[in-house]
């Protein structure tokens, strides 16, 4: 019988790996010329980039789209059902879906091939009509070190090498933190530092927790944050004198001490829905909060005072209810889309709050790369849109073809001078380097 709170090493679960050798991988990569170099190169490993602020550093991309939006030049197929973004490192592409009710862990290679999957845990199902066609993984995968995190539906955090899937150690994070299946199921991305993973099992014995990311075993575990699960993914950022950990709960946001776990402090969030899903957005001592169904949006400024910090809130407003589309800090502005209460795209001032411009489209999420915003609407329409306060400016947009039903929820990825937009069963890569139009006329 199995011991709660014992690190378990994989024993029983199936893992497929369908091998590729390196001398092939280089063979296939010496064939496909410069642009898979390219690919190699840029490295997206995990959930918003290696820091989180979801803004790509290429550049050299188109700053405007023909008629048709950019050149489709792959599909990758058989992703089955889910919301997991794709995360692009070590020469792999890597995602999450669910087959025949079983999640998975894939991992292509940058020609579309599939090099191995393996599985992690089971399926989150609800009989909530509102959520029940919901389903499938949420978390994508995140690649450090030479090793894949991911944390399945119902709690389960594995590790697995990145170039086998082999897996390495897993725990059972319900299990062992007396945790209650979410009402959505587990969706956030972990997070790295250091020697460091952190993860959120919201349990009575460790809502937040830290662990040695190459032995699996627990570092801390903080029992003091109130409320329910959040649905936020951690943002490791320096703040208030401390190196924090950053998430947030049903009813508050918060930030931990990422050495000891301590909690430094609270601020209530309080939603229509007691759900939070955005993350914070931390830049000097600053944290930008934004929370859907109908909150708004604020702005701290965290201070140091004695063994804690002190959160002061700048400004507040009902602009930014963003959803869970995520929001982007460029140039001392942010530009994302609001749910209920602002519903549409926006542009507001970072110290001010003020709004600087709004688009009434569908709400969505959002990345970053070379100057624009890449959107990508709810119902699948893409837009190229100039990153600029001045307004709002459309530079391309087109229909993302289905990849199975339910919305487009996955956040868009810029890395290689490819786009990547993940739909249901399918992950769609579109050439946007800014040579690519001349090639196609």
């Amino acid at each position: 019988m199995k011991k709660k709170g014992k690190l378990k090493i994989m024993r029983d679960q199936r893992n497929i790996n369908i091998p590729v050798a390196a001398a092939v991988m280089a063979i296939i990569l010496f064939l496909s010329g410069e642009d898979v170099a390219a690919q190699v190169k840029c490295e997206w490993p995990g959930f918003h980039g290696r820091d989180r602020t979801n803004k790509s550093t290429e550049t050299g991309l188109l700053k405007e789209w023909p008629a048709n939006g950019p050149k489709l030049v792959m599909t990758i197929e058989g992703l089955g059902e889910g919301y997991s973004s794709v995360a692009i490192a070590d020469g792999l592409i890597y995602t999450a879906g669910s087959v025949k009710n079983q999640p998975w862990i894939f991992a292509f290679n940058l020609q579309g091939k599939l090099v191995w999957k393996s599985m992690n845990g089971k399926a989150w199902s609800t009989s909530s009509p509102w959520a029940s066609s919901y389903t499938g993984p949420r978390s994508t995968p995140l690649c450090n070190d030479g090793i894949v995190y991911h944390l399945g539906e119902m709690g389960r955090l594995a590790a697995f090498d990145s170039k086998t899937g082999r897996e390495l150690w897993h725990r059972d994070l319900m299990e062992e933190f007396g945790a209650a299946v979410p009402e959505y199921g587990y969706a956030e991305s972990v997070a790295a530092d250091g020697d460091k993973l952190y993860v959120r099992p919201a349990g009575k014995k460790g809502h937040q927790i830290c662990i040695n990311k190459k032995t699996g075993k627990l570092v801390w575990a903080n029992t003091e944050i109130p409320g329910a699960e959040g649905y936020t993914s951690p943002v490791i950022a320096e703040a208030g004198g401390y190196r924090q950990v950053f998430g947030a709960s049903a009813v508050c946001y918060y930030g931990a001490d990422a050495l000891t776990g301590k909690l430094l402090w609270t601020v209530s969030v309080r939603n229509q829905q007691l759900c939070n899903i955005p993350d914070v957005i931390v830049h000097n001592d600053y944290v930008f909060i934004a929370s859907g169904y109908g909150f708004g949006s604020m702005l701290l400024r965290l201070k140091a005072s004695g063994n804690g910090v002190v959160p002061e809130k700048v400004w507040q407003s009902s602009l930014m209810d963003n959803h869970h589309g995520g929001v982007i800090l460029h140039n001392g502005f942010l530009y994302g889309s609001g749910h209920r209460a602002s519903r549409g795209w926006h542009c507001i001032d970072f110290m001010t709050g003020k709004q600087r411009w709004k688009a009434a489209n569908e709400e969505g999420c959002i990345t970053f790369a070379d100057g624009m915003l890449y959107t990508l609407e709810q119902r699948g329409i893409m837009r190229l849109v100039s990153a600029t306060p001045d307004k709002y400016e459309v530079k391309g947009e087109f229909r993302v073809p289905p990849g199975g039903r339910d919305m487009y929820w996955a956040h868009p990825v810029v890395c290689g001078k490819r786009l990547y937009i993940r739909h249901a069963n399918k992950i769609f890569v579109y050439d946007i380097s800014a040579g690519s139009q001349k090639k196609i006329q």
